[in-house]
């Protein structure tokens, strides 16, 4: 299965300016096969250490970091580390955190070595250790887009239409790429559903691994304990999952537990990358950061499949529906918009929500194109019905256009500043 970082992986092995690489994200998106499947395969030798596995090892890590010494030690239990030939990949990091101290030293003492790491609940190991801040890059990785799933499921060709601005691809192959979205709300993102499906072809076994994903990540909740009641991170999960595209009051998320426990247990999923903080922001300047509004907020989870699973939506009902937007009341499509813009375009996403007392406008979601902040709405219906969209174009006069995800083809409204574009074109918008 292709991945999109597999070309941002190759630049690193190949920077003159290379720094240890430590790849984040939640469990199971796939962080371990790319660097096995991919980057390992640059290498004349590959040296893995799992220091979840291995944790007899984490001795080397104790007292002084010295690279040579630790890089000494390691070859006892494995085979011989040569720089400029070896990859030496230190998973499941996390674990140790005394390794990730230890990156610093191998970048200013031995840079010639090709060292990289991944993990999940990293976090919560930087709240141990001093992070070696200057001394590492750092490298996201999320569920497969759209896009990988089509070239995993399709082949490249879809794909690679998938990318292109709606206005020069065929109105044939644009609904193609809608009515196989269909699938993909349902299928999601992670590795080992994509791979059972294209394998089986049967849904029924991919929820199956959708079940079993989501049972890993509740076992996981045990590691959280000492922080947070593993009961209410379960609740707190769940009624974010229900609630994607609503903005959210840690209140309200679990009746079970107190507004400050709740804030608690999402915060820990956030860090863990299970679900996505999205704050609201004003569209008047850039960096849009620097006006979020953490108080106001809504949320993503990791995959759009795990999250139909989470709420186990009707899926022969849904899947009967004629518009994507009313599949599960739109939860799913507002699920994959943010998904598919955390893939293409960083880990950061805002929306915008108006600060005037009484008003309940609202646009989706933020985006920021070559310097420029476009508004994004996930819409059925006419343009006369997107009364938010046209207040805060109206307001702020910087935004050249919003721009209309729908279950439908290409089409402007130069007049009202609108752009209609295909729920697929997600990942593949550009300003």
């Amino acid at each position: 299965m292709k991945r999109m970082l597999e070309k941002q992986l190759l630049e690193w092995k190949e920077s003159k300016r290379r720094k240890p690489l430590i790849l984040r994200g939640a469990r199971q998106v796939g962080k371990t096969w790319l660097v096995e499947n991919i980057l390992a395969r640059e290498f004349e030798n590959f040296v893995k250490i799992d220091l979840e596995k291995m944790n007899n090892l984490h001795i080397y890590f104790e007292g002084e970091l010295d690279p040579k010494r630790i890089v000494n030690y390691l070859e006892l239990s494995t085979e011989p580390i040569t720089p400029g030939k070896t990859l030496l990949f230190l998973d499941e990091i996390q674990a140790c955190p005394r390794a990730i101290t230890a990156l610093r030293y191998f970048y200013e003492d031995m840079p010639e070595l090709h060292v990289i790491a991944a993990g999940s609940l990293l976090e919560f190991a930087f709240g141990e250790i001093s992070v070696p801040v200057g001394r590492v890059q750092y490298m996201h990785v999320y569920p497969m887009s759209f896009y990988e799933y089509l070239n995993a499921i399709r082949g490249k060709s879809l794909a690679e239409e998938s990318l292109k601005h709606p206005d020069n691809v065929d109105e044939h192959v644009q609904n193609m790429l809608l009515e196989e979205l269909r699938r993909y709300f349902f299928i999601g993102g992670m590795p080992e559903c994509v791979k059972t499906f294209s394998d089986s072809g049967s849904m029924l076994e991919t929820f199956k691994v959708q079940s079993e994903i989501i049972e890993s990540y509740r076992d996981d909740f045990s590691k959280y304990k000492p922080h947070v009641d593993p009961a209410c991170l379960d609740a707190v999960l769940l009624s974010c999952a229900k609630s994607v595209g609503n903005q959210l009051i840690y209140t309200k998320l679990d009746d079970g537990h107190t507004g400050q426990t709740n804030r608690k247990a999402f915060n820990l999923l956030n860090k863990a990358g299970v679900l996505k903080k999205i704050p609201s922001a004003n569209p008047s300047g850039l960096p849009l950061g620097a006006s979020a509004n953490q108080k106001r907020f809504k949320a993503s989870i990791l995959d759009i499949g795990l999250m139909q699973r989470l709420c186990r939506t009707p899926v022969d009902l849904e899947l009967q529906r004629n518009d994507l937007l009313s599949m599960f009341r739109g939860k799913l499509a507002e699920q994959y918009v943010a998904q598919e813009l955390l893939a293409h375009h960083g880990p950061e996403l805002f929306y915008w929500s108006r600060d005037a007392r009484g008003s309940s406008a609202e646009v989706d979601y933020l985006l920021t194109f070559s310097g420029k902040i476009y508004p994004i709405e996930v819409k059925s219906g006419a343009a006369g019905s997107l009364k938010s969209l046209h207040i805060l174009l109206q307001k702020y006069p910087n935004c050249p256009r919003g721009l209309v995800l729908y279950d439908g083809t290409y089409k402007t409204l130069p007049e009202q500043k609108l752009e209609y574009l295909p729920l697929y074109s997600a990942g593949g918008m550009s300003g």
